[in-house]
């Protein structure tokens, strides 16, 4: 009886002994430092079950097992599910730190930046390139109603559901703005305050102007005067779906395009492009100015006048620039160019 004994204590012994080194051997496998030489991104796949999981992992040169990572999903202690999309794996990443990693779901943010002043159509055209996105854009979205800012997402979120955030958020910058209004504007309501923060866009690239623009065209408003921009009239030619590189001409301010601010007075009936916040600010809060016009000054920005004949001189003031730089130009040779002015905006003589 005393022999059985002895060899039962011998074989449970001998059990624990196995087990302890089989765990010990297990956690090192799992702790161990992974083959991968650099970090990398790997797409995780949507459905994809432990198989096919550890075979893309594999072959990615992420881990050197397939067998072993199927393992360390089973023995986890606290499983949780794996969520599909693409994940970040740096250099020398272990098993144990692999599906930790996984199951965070801590996928690869991506950024998209939408400049300020973009036409809708150029943003829908932007989505369509942006590599990682998924679908057809089917959302209808009109000119000025998605926000010019950086957005973050994940690979295969859609770009109808991107479109949705960045209208979503126009939204709500046009509603904080035009509940912060200045009081006594002559914007009837809330869109009108996003028609001119357009035409603001488009017509000053300086952060410091926005308020003077915006108060120029407020003065303009309360006048019953033509806001007179260029901005507002090439949008009439292109619809903001093509580039206008040339000089308006007599024609283009003859046209009937009820975006010629220089045939109709008032706004024009939409935005010519997607404003950002600060514009927007600009346009329900002007600069205390009694300015009705501006022009190029040749350094980037404008110059401002209350009277026409102060505007007059300032014209002419950016005329002989224009004059001098042509001369310039035409004196240097193909190899040194010189680099073309800011745009001007609404640079013509007003009346």
């Amino acid at each position: 009886m005393l022999s059985y004994f002895r060899w039962v204590l011998f074989f449970v012994a001998l059990f624990a002994t196995l087990m302890g080194g089989a765990l010990f051997l297990g956690h090192s496998l799992l702790t161990a430092e992974g083959p991968l030489q650099a970090t990398k991104t790997v797409v995780i796949p949507r459905g994809a079950g432990p198989v096919t999981m550890a075979k893309v992992l594999q072959e990615e040169g992420i881990i050197s097992h397939a067998r072993l990572f199927r393992i360390a999903l089973m023995i986890d202690p606290a499983p949780k599910p794996i969520k599909a999309g693409e994940y970040e794996i740096p250099a020398r990443t272990s098993m144990q730190a692999l599906v930790d990693l996984l199951q965070s779901g801590k996928v690869v943010q991506r950024r998209l930046t939408v400049p300020e002043g973009m036409t809708t159509a150029e943003v829908i055209e932007l989505l369509r390139k942006t590599e990682a996105l998924a679908g057809e854009i089917t959302l209808e979205v009109k000119e000025g109603d998605l926000l010019p800012e950086t957005y973050f997402y994940s690979r295969d979120d859609t770009r109808d559901g991107l479109l949705l955030r960045m209208k979503e958020a126009m939204e709500k910058a046009l509603d904080d703005a035009w509940r912060k209004r200045a009081p006594g504007l002559p914007l009837a309501k809330r869109r009108d305050a996003l028609v001119l923060a357009s035409i603001i866009e488009k017509e000053t690239a300086i952060p410091a102007e926005r308020a003077k623009v915006s108060a120029v065209f407020i003065n303009r408003l309360r006048r019953r005067m033509k806001l007179e921009s260029d901005p507002t009239t090439i949008y009439g030619l292109t619809g903001g779906k093509t580039p206008f590189n040339r000089e308006l001409t007599r024609a283009d301010l003859q046209s009937t395009s009820p975006y010629n601010t220089y045939a109709v007075t008032g706004l024009p009936p939409g935005p010519i492009c997607n404003p950002g916040r600060a514009s927007i600010v600009a346009a329900t809060n002007p600069a205390r100015d009694r300015s009705l016009y501006f022009v190029a000054d040749g350094r980037g920005g404008h110059s401002f006048a209350a009277t026409l004949l102060e505007h007059n001189r300032n014209v002419a003031r950016w005329r002989e620039i224009q004059r001098e730089r042509l001369e310039q130009s035409q004196s240097q040779t193909p190899a040194q160019p010189v680099p073309a002015p800011a745009s001007p905006g609404s640079a013509r003589p007003r009346q």
